[in-house]
């Protein structure tokens, strides 16, 4: 296991602390990104452009606009063009995405996973493509699992518990998974019960202000609300002006600057952490690795070395940063 990659404490990465024949300002590196316009991703784009400069690796963004037909064709046309040592992708399409990896892969080229899982499992960061130097993400049912502890957390003492539950995008296999870790952590507790559901998309609070608008017309009985960080943000918004924030506990997932703000004035009880800086490091500090020395590093959850698994309250929170505005 290498150390720069698994510690999120680690510093950057220079040529000459890693062994092999090749330095990195040898090499050339292709960022497929979903979306440059994404602040998430943004906030990536920033720690892997620091670690590719203290290298001296020249990296190129590919703007995919979260078009998966648009970033089919982007990946093709880096393969084809021969120019690119490596290619780290944040892909829009997972399962679409396999076979031109695998043949990136076949072609000699290093390849790192980034945020979104490339495969059908979305239980695991693991790596689904056989080759792949690292997949950094945190899967989609772990964040489920993480946002039901904190739901057990909060509905501690209080039976029944009620709760409300805003997907992101209702029905997407990403939200799927998301609810299907929520579900497997909070059935196991009778006191709790999903009594209402809403979708606040992931665009910013508006979403999450029509959702507990609507949700509020059927029952305003519940005791815990959990969402997104950017539907929760509508949450707070409209239980503040309903008189109802003191009494409903508000658990978002993201980590976003918004929801730290929220934990430290008290009106959210936490939010699962988003490491989107952490992934961008991890991810480009795993591509200098497999291309100077060509070490696999496998899966990376860059949440698992955080303190208390990334699980964010006040009795925590001075221990975390936020990493994006959310």
């Amino acid at each position: 296991m290498n150390i720069f990659a698994r510690s999120l404490t680690a510093g950057l990465l220079t040529a000459t602390a890693l062994s092999g024949t090749a330095m990195a300002q040898d090499f050339e590196v292709a960022y497929l990104s979903a979306s440059s316009a994404n602040t998430w991703l943004a906030t990536s784009l920033t720690e892997m452009r620091k670690v590719a400069e203290a290298n001296g690796i020249a990296i190129t963004e590919f703007d995919g606009q979260f078009d998966p037909a648009r970033q089919t064709a982007q990946t093709q046309d880096v393969i084809a063009s021969g120019r690119y040592d490596g290619m780290i992708i944040a892909s829009i399409n997972g399962p679409g995405a396999v076979p031109d990896i695998e043949n990136a892969l076949a072609q000699g080229m290093k390849v790192v996973i980034l945020n979104q899982v490339v495969g059908t499992d979305l239980t695991t960061s693991e790596p689904q493509v056989e080759g792949i130097s690292a997949s950094v993400l945190v899967a989609p049912y772990r964040s489920g699992t993480r946002l039901g502890d904190m739901t057990v957390m909060a509905c501690e003492g209080i039976d029944p518990c009620e709760v409300a539950y805003i997907y992101g995008i209702k029905g997407t296999p990403l939200d799927t998974a998301v609810r299907q870790g929520f579900d497997d952590v909070t059935g196991t507790h009778a006191n709790i019960t999903v009594i209402a559901e809403g979708e606040g998309k992931y665009l910013g609070p508006d979403g999450g202000i029509v959702a507990t608008q609507d949700i509020l017309q059927v029952n305003d009985g519940f005791d815990v609300m959990v969402g997104p960080d950017q539907a929760i943000q509508g949450s707070e918004i409209v239980l503040d002006e309903e008189g109802m924030l003191d009494r409903v506990k508000l658990i978002g997932f993201g980590g976003s600057a918004p929801a730290f703000a929220g934990i430290a004035s008290g009106a959210w009880f936490g939010t699962v952490m988003g490491a989107p800086a952490d992934e961008g490091r991890l991810a480009m500090e795993a591509m200098v690795d497999a291309l100077t020395t060509g070490n696999a590093q496998g899966g990376i959850d860059a949440l698992s070395a955080m303190p208390d698994d990334g699980k964010v309250t006040a009795g925590n929170v001075d221990q975390f940063t936020a990493q994006w505005d959310g």
